[in-house]
């Protein structure tokens, strides 16, 4: 298949972009490279897949209207998952502009392209953040979530908001899939397992938000790889909704939770690094953060419904296939 993924040189869209060239399709991979962390980590990721055939890389930002949409008409791709986004919770209480121009406007630019080239299915990465100060557990997509606690959350949900306008209006079959907290190899330096990992191999304390006290549903990047291409033909249809199912009754729209169901404490998290990569960590212990959330947890039922068996690669097996990643890549060993 012909198939366009924004983000390419980014942690999900390069894993994604590597696994769909391997099963033999034709990629077509659109990306900003900002600066928003090391843009060498993001060039070494996009030299890999350039060593492979069939991938044509588009440098150009969401913002670029006239870009995007000749990305869009000259890839012709069948199957279009859109990646690419300002990442983090955090950083949106720093740069609240990023995040409205390219979530917002950058999204709003694709699906106007996408409505004259359509798709048999457009994918759009969505969060678990959205679900934000939910105190019901687990999480499921059937749930209500108009209450994000994030900016970054808040232009997810806005994405959501407006796939799904643009899949009634247009029949624009989409599904918008929720990340739960994504680990693995080539992950973003910004992300609490690189922070944790290369503060406590350099001897320095890691600051351990909530007091410890936090959950998470960890999964693991080549499972959400994994689903999100299981998915790729299991494009939604108008529909009445039924117990479990997401599935709009007015648009070819569907919400699916992407995780293992299986949430981690942070403590735990903690020591399976520490095991990994043979040190003890040095703990800053300090209370929540804005825009932080106690714990997340996946109702996983709709995913497995949808594609059978969900990947599960257990935390401990997944943390030291990173932690052997990070080491290699940065020198520890």
């Amino acid at each position: 298949m012909r198939i366009l993924v924004t983000g390419t040189a980014g942690f999900i869209g390069f894993h994604l972009a590597r696994r769909l060239l391997a099963e033999g399709h034709q990629v077509t991979g659109f990306d900003g490279l900002t600066d928003y962390y090391d843009p060498a980590l993001k060039r070494a990721r996009l030299a890999i897949l350039h060593g492979q055939d069939r991938f044509v890389q588009i440098e150009g930002m969401l913002e670029d209207a006239a870009a995007l949409t000749n990305a869009v008409a000259s890839s012709a791709a069948e199957i279009v998952v859109h990646l690419a986004a300002q990442a983090g919770v955090r950083y949106s209480l720093e740069a609240p502009q990023s995040y409205i121009q390219s979530n917002v406007v950058g999204t709003a630019n694709l699906l106007e392209a996408l409505r004259h080239h359509k798709p048999k299915h457009l994918i759009f990465a969505s969060t678990s953040s959205v679900y934000g100060g939910n105190t019901k557990l687990p999480f499921a997509e059937t749930d209500r979530a108009d209450g994000p606690v994030s900016l970054y959350a808040a232009t997810k949900k806005s994405g959501e908001a407006m796939v799904h306008s643009y899949a009634h209006l247009f029949e624009i079959p989409s599904t918008c899939v929720r990340f739960f907290t994504v680990y693995g190899p080539w992950s973003r330096p910004d992300m609490a397992p690189i922070k944790f990992l290369s503060a406590m191999l350099e001897g320095r304390a890691i600051d351990v938000y909530g007091f410890g006290k936090m959950r998470r549903d960890f999964t693991y990047i080549d499972d959400l790889v994994a689903a999100i291409a299981a998915l790729m033909d299991k494009a939604p249809e108008t529909g009445k909704p039924v117990e479990q199912d997401s599935l709009s009754a007015v648009a070819p729209f569907r919400t699916v939770n992407i995780a293992g169901g299986k949430p981690t404490a942070l403590m735990d998290f903690i020591r399976t690094l520490e095991r990994a990569a043979g040190v003890e960590a040095k703990l800053n212990m300090l209370p929540m953060q804005a825009g932080d959330v106690v714990a997340t947890d996946s109702d996983t039922r709709l995913l497995r419904a949808l594609i059978g068996t969900v990947p599960e690669t257990p935390v401990q097996l997944g943390v030291a296939r990173f932690a052997e990643w990070y080491k290699q890549h940065y020198g520890y060993n």
